[in-house]
């Protein structure tokens, strides 16, 4: 039997609402392929009603399809067998008790239909047809729930082994060195994306397995680094996250239009931001200060007219203070050319 047009097809797949739990989220994300019983019972409808009642004893089922050959003619329900019953009605035939006016649902729906049909009818289960309306499984709200619980299961089972995998990245990789590098390009009065980078370093760092205080240290840094780019730069600019087993290295960089007094820039309050800007939530004047506050060493260079290096560190393990020249004396090999002048360990400390 093929559903009818009034009926949930798979034609127009619904699309998930914003800002659902994980839970919602998943009655669009899983068909009813994925939740339904299948194979199915079945009963033919020239079997008696005593059938029925064995064949539901026998597998702890509350109803079944009436099937003839691959055409699906019905379904019977133990609400059925007891009218049968209490009319005495054990050799009649299944198919005058059964209810042949059947809702139905596509394998491919998502399964919120299915949920839809449930909620609106008080049908106890569906049966799940193919492209071709065949017969190829039941979905009972029990279906849904283990469905979904399942899915659930997997879905942190997943979490977890990601989660492992990403903390025991740099256990696992054998180098004299091993850091893994972000960047992240920052537009100039970019207040829509102005934050992502901070968000996705937080992120990064809690898939690696880093604490929340230590994600929500170095988020807090990025973010202010982040927006003072967007506020005062002229053509934007880049921050780079460094992350090593013993510490995390975050530098802003820009080319103007440079800070004249950066010891003033220092002072808790002082801002140059425009009003128009200030009126928008932004350029307190903190941005500096909230940063020093986070990390554990922070190194502020700027040059007008040459533009701004903020450089920050937050340490992970003990002594890592002491594997800091270390670490800057590789990155600086790295990316710096022959024949500039980079801040040394001194000049940074």
């Amino acid at each position: 039997m093929v559903p009818d047009a009034s009926q949930p097809t798979s034609a127009a797949p619904p699309t998930a609402p914003k800002g659902l739990s994980r839970v919602e989220a998943l009655a669009y994300e899983l068909k009813v392929k994925d939740v339904m019983t299948s194979p199915v019972v079945t009963i033919a409808p020239s079997r008696s009603i005593a059938d029925l009642s064995e064949l539901l004893r026998a597998h702890g089922i509350t109803g079944v399809p009436v099937v003839s050959g691959e055409s699906l003619l019905g379904i019977v329900s133990v609400a059925d067998l007891i009218t049968a019953l209490g009319r005495g009605d054990l050799a009649a035939p299944v198919s005058s008790y059964m209810t042949a006016a059947l809702i139905t649902v596509n394998e491919n729906d998502a399964m919120v239909r299915a949920v839809e049909v449930f909620t609106k009818t008080r049908v106890g289960r569906l049966p799940v047809l193919d492209a071709a309306g065949r017969l190829v499984g039941m979905v009972t709200k029990g279906d849904l729930t283990q469905g979904t619980l399942r899915a659930l299961q997997v879905a942190q089972d997943d979490e977890e082994v990601r989660r492992y995998r990403a903390s025991h990245l740099f256990e696992d990789i054998v180098s004299d060195r091993t850091s893994l590098l972000l960047r992240y390009r920052v537009r100039h009065r970019d207040f829509v994306t102005g934050g992502m980078a901070s968000a996705n370093v937080r992120h990064a760092l809690l898939r690696l397995g880093a604490s929340l205080e230590t994600a929500r240290r170095c988020a807090i840094a990025v973010y202010e680094a982040e927006m003072n780019l967007v506020i005062h730069t002229t053509n934007g600019g880049l921050i780079r996250v460094e992350i090593h087993p013993h510490l995390i290295f975050i530098e802003a960089l820009d080319d103007g239009p440079g800070i004249a007094d950066t010891a003033q820039a220092m002072q808790p309050g002082y801002t140059t931001t425009p009003p128009e800007i200030r009126a928008m939530g932004f350029g307190a004047g903190f941005g500096l200060v909230n940063i020093q506050r986070c990390v554990d060493k922070m190194w502020l260079k700027s040059t007008p007219g040459e533009g701004t290096r903020l450089e920050m560190w937050i340490y992970l393990q003990p002594g890592a203070e002491r594997r800091e020249v270390e670490t800057l004396l590789d990155r600086l090999s790295l990316v710096t050319p022959v024949g500039s002048e980079p801040p040394g360990p001194k000049e940074a400390a």
